[in-house]
Protein backbone atom coordinates (compact mmCIF):
# COMPACT_ATOMS: atom_id res chain seq x y z
CA UNK A 1 0.00 0.00 0.00
CA UNK A 2 1.15 3.74 -0.87
CA UNK A 3 2.10 5.55 2.03
CA UNK A 4 0.01 9.11 1.90
CA UNK A 5 1.90 12.10 1.61
CA UNK A 6 3.08 13.81 5.01
CA UNK A 7 0.52 15.82 6.22
CA UNK A 8 2.76 19.15 6.48
CA UNK A 9 4.21 18.84 3.27
CA UNK A 10 0.42 19.11 1.70
CA UNK A 11 -1.01 21.52 4.07
CA UNK A 12 1.93 23.69 3.20
CA UNK A 13 0.28 23.94 -0.55
CA UNK A 14 -3.15 24.40 0.41
CA UNK A 15 -2.50 27.27 3.07
CA UNK A 16 -0.98 29.23 -0.03
CA UNK A 17 -4.71 29.14 -1.29
CA UNK A 18 -6.36 32.23 -0.62
CA UNK A 19 -9.49 31.60 -2.46
CA UNK A 20 -9.68 28.03 -0.65
CA UNK A 21 -9.42 29.64 2.26
CA UNK A 22 -12.59 32.23 1.96
CA UNK A 23 -14.31 29.44 0.76
CA UNK A 24 -13.85 27.10 3.38
CA UNK A 25 -14.57 29.84 6.42
CA UNK A 26 -17.88 30.95 3.95
CA UNK A 27 -19.11 27.77 4.19
CA UNK A 28 -17.78 26.10 7.24
CA UNK A 29 -19.35 29.20 9.30
CA UNK A 30 -22.51 29.09 7.53
CA UNK A 31 -23.25 25.16 8.58
CA UNK A 32 -22.57 26.04 11.80
CA UNK A 33 -24.17 28.60 12.57
CA UNK A 34 -27.54 26.58 11.03
CA UNK A 35 -26.50 23.57 13.35
CA UNK A 36 -26.28 25.58 16.43
CA UNK A 37 -30.39 26.81 15.83
CA UNK A 38 -31.50 23.08 15.40
CA UNK A 39 -29.55 21.90 18.09
CA UNK A 40 -30.46 24.64 20.27
CA UNK A 41 -34.16 23.59 19.99
CA UNK A 42 -33.99 20.20 20.95
CA UNK A 43 -34.45 19.60 24.41
CA UNK A 44 -32.96 16.30 25.56
CA UNK A 45 -30.31 17.08 22.27
CA UNK A 46 -27.30 15.64 24.96
CA UNK A 47 -29.58 12.50 25.90
CA UNK A 48 -29.92 11.64 21.89
CA UNK A 49 -25.98 12.30 21.66
CA UNK A 50 -25.99 9.46 24.55
CA UNK A 51 -28.44 7.14 23.06
CA UNK A 52 -26.24 6.95 19.69
CA UNK A 53 -22.89 6.61 21.91
CA UNK A 54 -24.99 3.62 23.55
CA UNK A 55 -26.08 1.89 20.40
CA UNK A 56 -23.29 2.60 18.20
CA UNK A 57 -21.04 0.90 21.37
CA UNK A 58 -23.11 -2.57 21.57
CA UNK A 59 -23.48 -2.49 17.47
CA UNK A 60 -19.49 -2.73 17.67
CA UNK A 61 -19.44 -5.08 20.74
CA UNK A 62 -21.36 -7.69 18.96
CA UNK A 63 -20.48 -6.70 15.20
CA UNK A 64 -20.26 -10.38 14.00
CA UNK A 65 -23.64 -11.49 15.17
CA UNK A 66 -25.78 -8.22 13.90
CA UNK A 67 -24.41 -9.06 10.31
CA UNK A 68 -25.29 -12.01 10.12
CA UNK A 69 -28.91 -11.45 10.80
CA UNK A 70 -28.54 -8.61 8.17
CA UNK A 71 -27.74 -11.22 5.44
CA UNK A 72 -30.41 -13.49 6.73
CA UNK A 73 -33.09 -10.75 6.77
CA UNK A 74 -31.75 -9.76 3.42
CA UNK A 75 -31.84 -12.45 1.46
CA UNK A 76 -35.46 -13.29 3.20
CA UNK A 77 -36.47 -9.86 1.16
CA UNK A 78 -34.85 -11.18 -2.12
CA UNK A 79 -31.62 -9.31 -2.23
CA UNK A 80 -28.44 -11.08 -2.69
CA UNK A 81 -25.09 -10.13 0.08
CA UNK A 82 -21.73 -10.17 -0.87
CA UNK A 83 -19.15 -10.41 1.63
CA UNK A 84 -15.56 -8.44 0.65
CA UNK A 85 -12.49 -8.48 2.60
CA UNK A 86 -10.29 -5.62 0.44
CA UNK A 87 -11.29 -2.91 -2.38
CA UNK A 88 -10.06 -5.73 -4.71
CA UNK A 89 -13.27 -8.13 -4.06
CA UNK A 90 -15.31 -5.31 -3.20
CA UNK A 91 -14.93 -3.50 -6.71
CA UNK A 92 -14.70 -7.01 -8.86
CA UNK A 93 -18.14 -7.67 -7.18
CA UNK A 94 -20.07 -5.07 -8.46
CA UNK A 95 -18.12 -4.95 -11.92
CA UNK A 96 -19.12 -8.82 -11.87
CA UNK A 97 -22.80 -7.43 -11.30
CA UNK A 98 -22.92 -5.43 -14.40
CA UNK A 99 -21.32 -7.73 -16.66
CA UNK A 100 -23.23 -10.32 -15.80
CA UNK A 101 -26.61 -7.79 -16.87
CA UNK A 102 -24.78 -6.31 -20.22
CA UNK A 103 -24.25 -3.49 -18.40
CA UNK A 104 -21.82 -0.67 -19.85
CA UNK A 105 -23.06 2.90 -17.53
CA UNK A 106 -23.99 2.80 -14.36
CA UNK A 107 -25.62 5.53 -11.91
CA UNK A 108 -23.85 6.13 -8.53
CA UNK A 109 -24.74 8.10 -5.64
CA UNK A 110 -23.74 8.40 -1.84
CA UNK A 111 -20.66 6.76 -2.95
CA UNK A 112 -17.82 7.59 0.09
CA UNK A 113 -17.20 3.96 0.43
CA UNK A 114 -16.60 3.77 -2.94
CA UNK A 115 -14.60 6.60 -3.42
CA UNK A 116 -12.94 4.46 -0.54
CA UNK A 117 -12.38 1.72 -2.66
CA UNK A 118 -11.73 3.39 -6.22
CA UNK A 119 -14.50 1.70 -7.78
CA UNK A 120 -14.69 3.99 -10.41
CA UNK A 121 -11.46 3.97 -11.88
CA UNK A 122 -11.60 -0.07 -11.32
CA UNK A 123 -14.84 -0.34 -13.57
CA UNK A 124 -13.42 2.44 -16.32
CA UNK A 125 -10.64 -0.66 -16.47
CA UNK A 126 -13.41 -2.65 -17.14
CA UNK A 127 -14.81 -0.87 -20.13
CA UNK A 128 -18.08 0.76 -17.64
CA UNK A 129 -18.79 3.86 -17.01
CA UNK A 130 -19.99 4.96 -13.65
CA UNK A 131 -21.96 8.46 -13.45
CA UNK A 132 -21.92 10.48 -9.75
CA UNK A 133 -25.32 11.99 -9.47
CA UNK A 134 -24.44 13.85 -6.72
CA UNK A 135 -24.13 17.56 -8.04
CA UNK A 136 -21.08 18.10 -5.72
CA UNK A 137 -19.60 14.57 -6.48
CA UNK A 138 -20.85 15.48 -10.69
CA UNK A 139 -18.75 18.80 -10.27
CA UNK A 140 -15.79 16.63 -8.29
CA UNK A 141 -15.95 14.08 -11.65
CA UNK A 142 -16.28 16.09 -14.60
CA UNK A 143 -12.94 18.24 -13.37
CA UNK A 144 -11.04 14.96 -12.18
CA UNK A 145 -11.11 16.22 -8.77
CA UNK A 146 -11.84 14.53 -5.96
CA UNK A 147 -13.79 15.18 -2.32
CA UNK A 148 -12.64 18.06 0.32
CA UNK A 149 -15.21 17.54 3.05
CA UNK A 150 -17.55 14.47 3.85
CA UNK A 151 -21.04 16.01 3.28
CA UNK A 152 -20.13 18.82 0.50
CA UNK A 153 -17.50 17.36 -1.68
CA UNK A 154 -17.08 20.44 -3.98
CA UNK A 155 -16.94 22.69 -0.74
CA UNK A 156 -13.60 24.17 -1.97
CA UNK A 157 -15.17 25.54 -5.49
CA UNK A 158 -17.35 28.50 -5.77
CA UNK A 159 -19.92 28.98 -8.04
CA UNK A 160 -18.03 30.70 -10.64
CA UNK A 161 -15.48 27.91 -10.81
CA UNK A 162 -18.58 25.47 -10.83
CA UNK A 163 -19.96 28.04 -13.74
CA UNK A 164 -16.54 27.81 -15.74
CA UNK A 165 -16.79 23.94 -15.28
CA UNK A 166 -20.01 23.36 -16.33
CA UNK A 167 -19.45 25.78 -19.97
CA UNK A 168 -16.42 23.78 -20.72
CA UNK A 169 -18.00 20.00 -19.93
CA UNK A 170 -22.11 20.10 -20.44
CA UNK A 171 -23.39 23.20 -20.91
CA UNK A 172 -21.74 26.24 -22.85
CA UNK A 173 -24.34 28.43 -22.57
CA UNK A 174 -25.30 28.09 -18.56
CA UNK A 175 -24.58 31.50 -16.07
CA UNK A 176 -23.24 31.32 -12.68
CA UNK A 177 -26.54 31.38 -10.91
CA UNK A 178 -26.92 28.62 -8.49
CA UNK A 179 -30.66 27.71 -9.67
CA UNK A 180 -29.17 27.92 -13.12
CA UNK A 181 -26.08 25.53 -12.58
CA UNK A 182 -28.30 22.88 -11.04
CA UNK A 183 -30.90 23.18 -13.65
CA UNK A 184 -27.97 22.63 -16.15
CA UNK A 185 -26.93 19.07 -13.95
CA UNK A 186 -30.45 18.27 -13.61
CA UNK A 187 -31.13 18.11 -17.58
CA UNK A 188 -27.83 16.26 -17.85
CA UNK A 189 -28.52 13.78 -15.15
CA UNK A 190 -31.80 13.02 -16.35
CA UNK A 191 -31.31 11.74 -19.42
CA UNK A 192 -28.45 9.59 -17.07
CA UNK A 193 -30.98 8.28 -15.11
CA UNK A 194 -33.55 6.70 -17.56
CA UNK A 195 -30.45 5.47 -20.03
CA UNK A 196 -28.82 3.26 -17.32
CA UNK A 197 -28.98 -0.03 -16.74
CA UNK A 198 -27.53 0.02 -13.20
CA UNK A 199 -27.57 1.99 -10.32
CA UNK A 200 -24.63 1.90 -7.15
CA UNK A 201 -25.30 3.67 -3.80
CA UNK A 202 -23.77 3.82 -0.60
CA UNK A 203 -25.78 3.44 2.75
CA UNK A 204 -26.03 6.31 5.74
CA UNK A 205 -27.79 2.94 7.65
CA UNK A 206 -28.53 -0.88 7.74
CA UNK A 207 -31.22 -2.21 9.52
CA UNK A 208 -30.23 -5.78 10.38
CA UNK A 209 -33.57 -6.71 11.92
CA UNK A 210 -35.70 -5.95 8.38
CA UNK A 211 -32.50 -6.13 6.53
CA UNK A 212 -32.70 -2.34 5.02
CA UNK A 213 -30.76 0.07 3.46
CA UNK A 214 -31.11 3.51 4.18
CA UNK A 215 -30.24 7.08 2.89
CA UNK A 216 -30.62 10.27 3.14
CA UNK A 217 -29.93 13.45 1.06
CA UNK A 218 -31.10 16.95 -0.05
CA UNK A 219 -31.10 16.81 -4.02
CA UNK A 220 -33.60 14.04 -4.73
CA UNK A 221 -31.35 12.45 -6.93
CA UNK A 222 -29.99 9.38 -4.86
CA UNK A 223 -33.98 8.55 -4.95
CA UNK A 224 -33.60 8.91 -8.85
CA UNK A 225 -30.77 6.48 -8.44
CA UNK A 226 -32.13 3.64 -6.44
CA UNK A 227 -35.32 3.34 -8.00
CA UNK A 228 -35.11 3.76 -11.60
CA UNK A 229 -32.31 1.11 -12.32
CA UNK A 230 -33.67 -2.35 -13.05
CA UNK A 231 -30.53 -3.59 -11.01
CA UNK A 232 -29.54 -1.68 -7.28
CA UNK A 233 -26.18 -2.56 -5.76
CA UNK A 234 -25.49 -1.01 -2.20
CA UNK A 235 -21.52 -1.12 -1.43
CA UNK A 236 -21.24 -0.08 2.72
CA UNK A 237 -18.65 -0.72 5.40
CA UNK A 238 -19.77 -3.56 8.03
CA UNK A 239 -19.56 -0.85 10.70
CA UNK A 240 -22.98 0.54 9.34
CA UNK A 241 -25.12 -1.73 10.56
CA UNK A 242 -27.68 -0.72 13.41
CA UNK A 243 -29.31 -4.05 15.39
CA UNK A 244 -32.79 -2.38 15.25
CA UNK A 245 -35.56 -0.29 13.31
CA UNK A 246 -36.78 1.45 16.33
CA UNK A 247 -32.65 2.71 16.40
CA UNK A 248 -33.39 4.92 13.63
CA UNK A 249 -35.61 7.04 15.45
CA UNK A 250 -32.10 8.45 17.18
CA UNK A 251 -29.86 8.74 14.29
CA UNK A 252 -32.66 9.91 12.06
CA UNK A 253 -32.56 13.15 14.76
CA UNK A 254 -28.92 13.51 14.84
CA UNK A 255 -27.59 13.13 11.32
CA UNK A 256 -29.49 15.70 9.93
CA UNK A 257 -28.75 18.19 12.59
CA UNK A 258 -25.38 17.57 12.76
CA UNK A 259 -24.71 17.68 9.21
CA UNK A 260 -27.10 19.82 7.26
CA UNK A 261 -28.57 21.99 10.00
CA UNK A 262 -31.60 20.77 9.52
CA UNK A 263 -34.84 19.44 11.35
CA UNK A 264 -34.89 16.64 8.67
CA UNK A 265 -33.40 15.46 5.46
CA UNK A 266 -35.55 16.39 2.51
CA UNK A 267 -34.79 12.60 0.94
CA UNK A 268 -34.84 9.88 3.31
CA UNK A 269 -35.13 7.02 1.35
CA UNK A 270 -35.31 2.89 2.79
CA UNK A 271 -35.55 -0.15 0.87
CA UNK A 272 -35.85 -3.75 2.05
CA UNK A 273 -34.32 -6.21 -1.02
CA UNK A 274 -37.32 -6.17 -4.02
CA UNK A 275 -40.74 -6.28 -5.21
CA UNK A 276 -42.72 -7.52 -8.32
CA UNK A 277 -43.17 -5.08 -10.79
CA UNK A 278 -41.82 -2.18 -7.99
CA UNK A 279 -38.56 -0.47 -8.23
CA UNK A 280 -35.26 -2.19 -9.37
CA UNK A 281 -36.03 -6.60 -9.54
CA UNK A 282 -32.25 -7.13 -8.50
CA UNK A 283 -31.03 -6.01 -5.21
CA UNK A 284 -27.54 -6.76 -4.45
CA UNK A 285 -25.65 -5.66 -0.62
CA UNK A 286 -21.59 -5.76 -0.81
CA UNK A 287 -20.26 -5.57 3.04
CA UNK A 288 -17.15 -3.73 2.72
CA UNK A 289 -14.37 -4.84 5.51
CA UNK A 290 -10.85 -3.02 3.98
CA UNK A 291 -9.22 -2.85 7.46
CA UNK A 292 -12.38 -2.52 9.77
CA UNK A 293 -11.79 -5.57 11.23
CA UNK A 294 -8.53 -4.69 12.13
CA UNK A 295 -9.82 -0.88 13.09
CA UNK A 296 -12.38 -2.94 15.48
CA UNK A 297 -9.58 -5.16 17.18
CA UNK A 298 -8.38 -1.68 18.50
CA UNK A 299 -10.48 -0.97 21.94
CA UNK A 300 -9.33 2.69 21.66
CA UNK A 301 -9.17 3.17 18.25
CA UNK A 302 -12.42 1.47 17.43
CA UNK A 303 -14.41 4.49 18.50
CA UNK A 304 -14.29 5.87 15.20
CA UNK A 305 -16.32 3.13 13.39
CA UNK A 306 -19.11 4.83 15.47
CA UNK A 307 -18.92 7.26 12.80
CA UNK A 308 -22.25 8.23 11.30
CA UNK A 309 -20.39 10.65 8.36
CA UNK A 310 -22.20 14.18 9.42
CA UNK A 311 -19.28 16.24 9.44
CA UNK A 312 -19.59 18.23 12.35
CA UNK A 313 -16.30 17.64 13.25
CA UNK A 314 -15.06 19.32 10.00
CA UNK A 315 -16.86 22.18 10.41
CA UNK A 316 -15.77 22.65 13.72
CA UNK A 317 -11.74 21.94 13.65
CA UNK A 318 -9.49 24.86 13.15
CA UNK A 319 -6.94 22.55 11.47
CA UNK A 320 -9.34 22.10 8.51
CA UNK A 321 -10.82 25.52 8.00
CA UNK A 322 -7.38 26.57 6.74
CA UNK A 323 -6.34 24.11 4.91
CA UNK A 324 -9.00 21.99 3.44
CA UNK A 325 -9.70 18.80 3.23
CA UNK A 326 -7.27 17.58 0.33
CA UNK A 327 -4.32 17.88 2.69
CA UNK A 328 -5.36 14.95 4.84
CA UNK A 329 -4.78 12.93 1.38
CA UNK A 330 -8.07 10.68 1.92
CA UNK A 331 -11.33 10.91 1.22
CA UNK A 332 -11.65 11.45 4.89
CA UNK A 333 -10.62 14.74 5.66
CA UNK A 334 -10.81 16.56 8.99
CA UNK A 335 -10.32 15.45 12.42
CA UNK A 336 -12.66 12.11 11.51
CA UNK A 337 -9.93 11.15 8.98
CA UNK A 338 -7.47 11.98 10.98
CA UNK A 339 -8.03 9.35 13.55
CA UNK A 340 -9.70 6.97 10.72
CA UNK A 341 -7.28 7.29 7.37
CA UNK A 342 -4.38 5.52 9.59
CA UNK A 343 -6.33 3.11 10.89
CA UNK A 344 -7.97 1.76 7.62
CA UNK A 345 -4.40 2.19 5.83
CA UNK A 346 -2.07 1.30 8.70
CA UNK A 347 -0.37 3.67 10.79
CA UNK A 348 3.17 3.34 8.99
CA UNK A 349 1.30 4.71 5.85
CA UNK A 350 -0.15 7.69 7.22
CA UNK A 351 1.96 8.26 10.37
CA UNK A 352 1.31 12.53 10.28
CA UNK A 353 -2.29 12.91 10.16
CA UNK A 354 -2.65 12.13 14.26
CA UNK A 355 -0.42 15.19 14.35
CA UNK A 356 -3.01 17.23 11.75
CA UNK A 357 -4.64 18.64 15.14
CA UNK A 358 -4.30 21.04 18.04
CA UNK A 359 -6.21 18.62 20.32
CA UNK A 360 -8.31 21.72 21.13
CA UNK A 361 -12.02 19.28 21.47
CA UNK A 362 -13.99 20.79 19.49
CA UNK A 363 -14.34 18.14 17.16
CA UNK A 364 -15.90 15.85 20.14
CA UNK A 365 -18.53 18.73 21.77
CA UNK A 366 -20.08 18.36 18.39
CA UNK A 367 -19.82 14.59 17.34
CA UNK A 368 -23.78 13.11 17.52
CA UNK A 369 -22.33 10.04 18.80
CA UNK A 370 -19.74 11.10 21.29
CA UNK A 371 -16.48 9.88 19.55
CA UNK A 372 -13.81 11.11 21.63
CA UNK A 373 -11.51 11.98 18.47
CA UNK A 374 -8.58 14.02 21.02
CA UNK A 375 -8.31 10.80 22.65
CA UNK A 376 -7.88 8.11 20.22
CA UNK A 377 -5.50 10.94 18.04
CA UNK A 378 -3.61 10.84 21.40
CA UNK A 379 -3.36 6.84 21.03
CA UNK A 380 -2.61 6.65 17.72
CA UNK A 381 0.18 9.30 17.94
CA UNK A 382 1.63 6.47 21.19
CA UNK A 383 1.43 3.86 17.85
CA UNK A 384 3.25 6.01 15.47
CA UNK A 385 5.82 7.04 18.90
CA UNK A 386 6.19 3.19 19.24
CA UNK A 387 6.85 2.33 15.88
CA UNK A 388 9.64 5.33 15.07
CA UNK A 389 7.08 6.86 13.08
CA UNK A 390 7.01 10.47 14.65
CA UNK A 391 7.79 13.63 13.03
CA UNK A 392 11.48 14.27 13.27
CA UNK A 393 11.29 17.29 15.44
CA UNK A 394 8.62 15.97 17.70
CA UNK A 395 11.23 13.42 18.77
CA UNK A 396 13.77 16.20 18.87
CA UNK A 397 11.77 17.75 21.35
CA UNK A 398 10.94 15.05 23.43
CA UNK A 399 14.62 13.94 23.83
CA UNK A 400 15.10 17.46 25.00
CA UNK A 401 12.07 17.90 27.56
CA UNK A 402 13.55 14.70 28.70
CA UNK A 403 16.17 15.54 29.36
CA UNK A 404 15.51 19.13 30.75
CA UNK A 405 13.19 18.02 33.05
CA UNK A 406 15.65 15.14 34.82
CA UNK A 407 17.18 17.94 36.45
CA UNK A 408 16.17 20.71 39.00
CA UNK A 409 18.74 22.53 37.61
CA UNK A 410 17.70 22.04 34.16
CA UNK A 411 14.56 22.71 34.38
CA UNK A 412 15.28 25.83 36.43
CA UNK A 413 17.51 27.18 33.73
CA UNK A 414 14.78 26.75 31.16
CA UNK A 415 12.34 28.54 32.96
CA UNK A 416 14.57 31.30 33.89
CA UNK A 417 15.85 31.19 29.29
CA UNK A 418 11.94 30.81 28.27
CA UNK A 419 10.58 33.77 29.93
CA UNK A 420 13.45 35.81 28.79
CA UNK A 421 12.79 34.67 25.47
CA UNK A 422 9.15 35.45 25.77
CA UNK A 423 9.65 39.14 26.79
CA UNK A 424 11.44 39.75 23.57
CA UNK A 425 8.93 41.58 20.81
CA UNK A 426 8.04 39.18 18.29
CA UNK A 427 10.62 40.20 15.39
CA UNK A 428 13.51 39.68 17.75
CA UNK A 429 12.45 35.69 18.47
CA UNK A 430 14.29 33.02 16.36
CA UNK A 431 13.86 29.64 15.95
CA UNK A 432 10.90 27.68 16.26
CA UNK A 433 9.86 29.71 19.57
CA UNK A 434 9.06 32.66 16.75
CA UNK A 435 6.29 30.67 14.15
CA UNK A 436 5.22 28.74 17.41
CA UNK A 437 4.44 32.07 18.75
CA UNK A 438 3.07 34.37 16.13
CA UNK A 439 -0.08 32.43 16.85
CA UNK A 440 0.19 31.73 20.44
CA UNK A 441 0.37 33.99 23.27
CA UNK A 442 1.80 32.39 26.54
CA UNK A 443 1.60 33.91 29.51
CA UNK A 444 3.55 33.05 32.43
CA UNK A 445 3.41 34.31 36.26
CA UNK A 446 6.33 36.59 37.12
CA UNK A 447 7.67 34.30 40.23
CA UNK A 448 7.83 30.68 39.55
CA UNK A 449 6.21 28.62 43.04
CA UNK A 450 9.63 27.46 43.02
CA UNK A 451 11.10 30.73 43.81
CA UNK A 452 8.15 32.24 45.82
CA UNK A 453 9.02 28.81 48.19
CA UNK A 454 12.59 29.99 48.52
CA UNK A 455 11.80 33.54 49.20
CA UNK A 456 9.47 31.84 52.32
Amino acid sequence: MTPIRPFPESAREELAKPQLRANLARATGTIRAKRRVVVEEMPDWEELREAGRAIKARTLASLDEHLLVLERAVESAGGKVWWARDAAEANEAVAQIARSHGVGEIVKVKSLTTDELGLNDYLAGQGIEAVETDLAELILQLDGDWSSHILVPALHRNRHEIGELFRRTIEPEVGDEPAALAEAARIYLRKKFLAAGMGVSGANFLVAETGTAVVVESEGNGRMCTTLPPVLVTVAGIEKVLPRWQDLEVFLQLLPRSSTGERMNPYTSLWSGTRAGEGPQEFHLVLVDNGRTRVLADDVGRGALACIRCSACLNVCPVYERTGGHAYGSIYPGPIGAILTPQLLGIENAPTLPYASSLCGACYEVCPVKIDIPDILVHLRGRAVEAGLEPVSERVAMRGLARTFASRRSYESAQRLGRAALRLPPWARVGPLRSWSRARDLRLQPRTFRGWWRSR
